[in-house]
């Protein structure tokens, strides 16, 4: 197969894409994020991209596809944090992007469950996003992203406060205040730890909130018209950090797929 190099350290994207079909809309029921969150999808089609980098055995990774963009990852924030992972590692991945809605025989064979993400380890397939970051966290330790317990659960009810304030049609049931309340505890973590969860490198907890941190300024910007406000000037700054990493930019869902994603769930 061959291949042209984009990044002199990174992946390089394969000359062959192989497309698996079309999709519609499908929520909530095929995004695994972790134990504990729930997940939602986009539309359109699906497309195989064949990654590799000097490494000969790429781990295989499923992911959804971009609902708007050929050879995209799509809106699952779980899907990107898993790439994310990957990414900060260095490991060479083939990526594989799944029609959700019209799922491929090849897919389901192997992932009977029809779930993403899903990554083989070990030559076992294994999904759960949780899972899938200590796995990989296991199997190759260098460079660490483990984050210490007493920080693993710092920012952890974000999503679900901007889920609440983005589906809420009230503008006085608290949601908003709700959520606020927790970008500030996050703010002030921010301040007196920054700039990342556990200080100066970033970890596993960064890797899962900021695809969340990126819908919420998307979805809320979209349909609410609502942004961080200027009084959590640390949260701003981790963002502005995060957002601009090599490994986000590459991984990260295109706005309109955001957009999209969400709509059944506000607009519903």
């Amino acid at each position: 197969m061959s291949t042209l190099k984009i990044q002199p350290t990174a992946f390089a994207l394969s000359s062959s894409v192989r497309q698996l079909g079309f999709f519609n809309l499908n929520l909530p029921r095929n995004c695994v994020a972790s134990s504990n969150h729930f997940s939602r999808y986009g539309t359109r089609r699906a497309l195989t991209v064949s990654m590799s980098t000097t490494s000969s055995n790429p781990l295989e990774v499923c992911v959804k596809s971009s609902t708007t963009t050929p050879n995209k990852p799509g809106d699952c924030p779980f899907c990107q944090r898993v790439l994310l992972t990957l990414e900060e590692k260095h490991l060479p991945y083939d990526l594989k992007l799944v029609d959700l809605a019209h799922k491929p025989d090849w897919f389901l064979k192997l992932n009977p469950g029809g779930k993403v993400p899903v990554i083989k380890l070990n030559e076992k397939w294994i999904s759960d996003s949780d899972v899938i970051a200590q796995a990989l966290e296991e199997k190759y330790p260098d460079p660490p992203l483990g984050t210490p317990p007493e920080k693993a659960s710092v920012g952890s009810k974000i999503f679900s406060t901007f889920i609440g304030f983005l589906k809420s049609k009230d503008p006085s049931d608290g949601t908003e205040k709700a959520l606020i309340s927790e970008l500030s505890s996050f703010n002030n973590h921010i301040k007196d730890n920054g700039p990342y969860v556990n200080g100066k490198d970033i970890s596993a907890v960064d890797l899962s909130l900021a695809p969340k941190l990126h819908h919420l300024e998307i979805a809320l910007g979209h349909y609410k018209k609502w942004s961080i406000p200027d009084s959590l000037p640390h949260v701003k700054s981790y963002m502005k950090a995060i957002f601009s990493r090599d490994s986000f930019i590459k991984t990260r869902a295109q706005p309109e797929d955001v957009i999209a994603g969400w709509r059944p769930k506000v607009l519903g």
